[in-house]
């Protein structure tokens, strides 16, 4: 039986990392109403944009912009997007098991799989199995900004024009609320229907034929705009991304500070136990030897 000393020590423990707990419950809340406001300022502009270049990429010549072009597709990278701190329930957990399924699967069909990571929880994942690694990014979350998807966007933009990969797949964390997150796998490039992959539906007007008048030029118009697009699609990533972590977080903390609180109520309630027997069984010896005596 563990001595009342031991007792008082692990209460004493439970209630530190409960404090501690509850504490990085309400940082996690904070950033993540910040992240939250973010999120929702960028959804719309970014899904807009994505359904008029879905919708444009079906009315133009396809080799009039390299990142348009649809190749035999036999290259594949996929980028992972996991946080760089852990303490967030099953966030991370999920994107590696599906990150994982999804290149075994394009392996079971002859596919050649490279991988860009960001985040260090995926990164370390990886790191350790056979599968090749292309890039890496960390450290971005703590001050998440458009340069960080100007710079990643950049890369990747990159490298499809040189040919390193045909198709891009991205698997992130979607924000759904602060207690749900949804884990998406959504294609990047090139550019495809904007039904693909949970993406919002086709805008009003997109099952009209015809075609565009572009002033300047097509050719000009799409040398700005899609890379513009694929650096809103990154930052959108991002922020998704962001926002879910710290409301995994939340929801972690909240879930370990009531469980370290039935804790401290069960060794709590044990200790006294403890003790009153121990007290008991002094009054039992003081008792018998008064009783000796006589």
């Amino acid at each position: 039986m563990p001595s009342l000393q031991s007792l008082r020590r692990k209460i004493a423990a439970f209630k530190n990392t409960q404090k501690i707990t509850k504490a990085m419950k309400m940082v996690a809340a904070a950033k993540l109403k910040r992240s939250q406001d973010r999120i929702l300022a960028a959804r719309p502009y970014a899904h807009k944009m994505r359904g008029v270049l879905s919708n444009l990429s079906q009315r133009v010549n396809r080799t009039s912009h390299p990142l348009l072009q649809k190749r035999e597709g036999k290259k594949i990278e996929i980028l992972v997007v996991t946080s760089d701190r852990g303490l967030c329930g099953g966030f991370n957990g999920n994107i590696v098991r599906k990150s994982a399924e999804f290149v075994r699967q394009c392996e079971s069909q002859g596919l050649s799989v490279n991988l860009s990571l960001i985040g260090r929880k995926g990164r370390d994942y990886f790191r350790r199995r056979s599968w090749p690694i292309r890039q890496e990014w960390t450290g971005i979350f703590d001050k998440l900004s458009f340069e960080h998807a100007i710079d990643i966007g950049g890369d990747l933009t990159e490298n499809f024009i040189k040919g390193t990969f045909d198709e891009l797949y991205v698997v992130y964390n979607e924000f759904k609320s602060a207690i749900q997150q949804r884990v998406i796998v959504e294609k990047l490039f090139p550019i495809d229907a904007a039904a693909e992959f949970g993406a919002p539906q086709a805008t009003e007007g997109s099952s009209l034929g015809g075609s565009y008048l572009y002033e300047p030029d097509e050719g000009e118009l799409l040398s700005a705009l899609v890379p513009k697009h694929f650096q809103i699609q990154t930052y959108r990533i991002l922020l998704e991304s962001a926002a879910a972590e710290h409301g995994a977080r939340m929801a972690a903390m909240d879930g370990a500070t009531r469980n370290a609180g039935q804790l401290i109520k069960k060794v709590t309630l044990y200790y006294n136990k403890t003790r009153q027997a121990a007290i008991t069984k002094e009054l039992m010896d003081i008792v018998g030897g008064a009783e000796a005596l006589k």
